[in-house]
């Protein structure tokens, strides 16, 4: 079974898209951050991340308002794995809305370095980033000089989890042909 797992924006949505983009983030170049996109910054995508293993969890549940590491079993992460975090905001808040980009649960500094240490090509979300505004662009600057992108956006995460539950599956990841952005418009695929 494939699992889409890119949001898909409509022509009518541009304008609002990036009117709210523009307002959550005003420092940020708009266009190659519109709908499931990494934050590339300033590094190039490897055409040997097209493929990945991927693992996703459950943060939906945590009330908090970060992730600690201790509160996932996260043992089963290889290097290059594509770790998906499956938060329900996307569909809770619809994309693009002001609520969207204000309703937030952070994964934790210890969290990322963790995923950093272990290797992996991709860290996914169904939000619009792994952190706030003010620490947002930062937390992808820090990821991506390790070799490892943040892709935001991500959609029908809860059909792939009910459907992966704890296994892996494959992920196929491809992103526009485009230089000199900071963040690349993708299309990712999974294979359960």
């Amino acid at each position: 079974m494939k699992i889409d797992l890119s949001f898909k924006v409509k022509k009518v949505m541009i304008d609002t898209i990036l009117s709210s983009v523009k307002q959550a983030y005003p420092d940020l170049e708009k266009a190659g951050h519109i709908g499931t996109h990494f934050d590339v910054m300033n590094k190039e995508f490897l055409i040997e991340n097209i493929l990945t293993k991927g693992k996703i969890f459950d943060i939906s549940h945590i009330k908090a308002p970060e992730v600690k590491l201790k509160d996932l079993d996260l043992s089963n992460i290889q290097q290059n794995d594509f770790v998906m975090f499956y938060s329900g905001i996307l569909q809770k808040c619809g994309y693009g809305t002001k609520e969207y980009f204000s309703t937030y649960i952070e994964l934790s500094n210890e969290l990322i370095d963790y995923l950093i240490s272990k290797k992996v090509s991709f860290i996914g979300v169904d939000m619009a980033g792994l952190k706030k505004p003010e620490n947002h662009p930062s937390t992808d600057q820090y990821c991506a000089d390790r070799g490892i992108f943040i892709i935001e956006n991500l959609n029908s995460l809860d059909l792939l989890l009910k459907k992966a539950s704890n296994n892996s599956f494959t992920v196929y990841t491809f992103p526009l042909n485009m230089s000199g952005f900071s963040g690349l418009p993708c299309r990712v695929i999974a294979e359960v």
